[in-house]
């Protein structure tokens, strides 16, 4: 094993911790949900989803820019 392949292996969670955090997150999610009202919770979801949608524009620029210049 490579010196490299030995860091990568550390920083690989195991299978039930992923589980763990899933689920820990998932609960979280619900108990939020629960403070609030349904209307606001599916704003939320919206406004995360333009906001995602307005970082993908903006890395989709950034890719044409470099595939634009002379240099690749």
């Amino acid at each position: 094993m490579t010196e490299t392949q030995g860091k990568k292996a550390h920083r690989v969670l195991p299978e039930e911790t992923r589980d763990h955090l899933r689920t820990a997150g998932e609960e979280f999610r619900k108990g939020v949900e629960g403070l609030f009202p349904p209307e606001f919770v599916n704003r939320n979801r919206r406004a995360r989803k333009e906001f995602l949608l307005a970082a993908r524009s903006l890395i989709d620029h950034a890719l044409e820019r470099i595939e634009e210049s002379p240099d690749t």
